[in-house]
């Protein structure tokens, strides 16, 4: 089986982007993968979209915070991951869909 991939997902007020993050880390090849979306105290409706995906997604984690920063939303993903890499990505970028199958190799 393919080691896991924990997909780190820091968020504030990034609900104009989120849900196309999202959708592209579900569009990888690499199967194994989690993904842990800190929302970082976002004021925008964020916390709605990410809470659709986790509903949805049963690899999606949501950890909800007050607002701390980036490193703090990191580091939250990063105690909540049981990945055995760590892979970052920003509320407002997307990936290609071999993107993680690339980074495994």
């Amino acid at each position: 089986m393919e080691k896991l991939v924990s997909i780190i997902i820091p968020t504030y007020n990034s609900a104009d982007f989120i849900a196309d993050t999202l959708a592209s880390v579900q569009q990888q090849t690499y199967p194994n993968w989690e993904v842990i979306l800190v929302d970082d105290g976002s004021t925008d409706g964020s916390i709605e979209i990410c809470e659709y995906f986790r509903k949805t997604d049963t690899r999606v984690k949501l950890i909800n915070q007050n607002n701390q920063g980036l490193v703090a939303a990191r580091k939250s993903g990063i105690n909540s991951a049981k990945g055995t890499y760590i892979f970052y990505l920003d509320g407002d970028d997307w990936i290609d869909e071999n993107c993680i199958e690339i980074y495994m190799q």
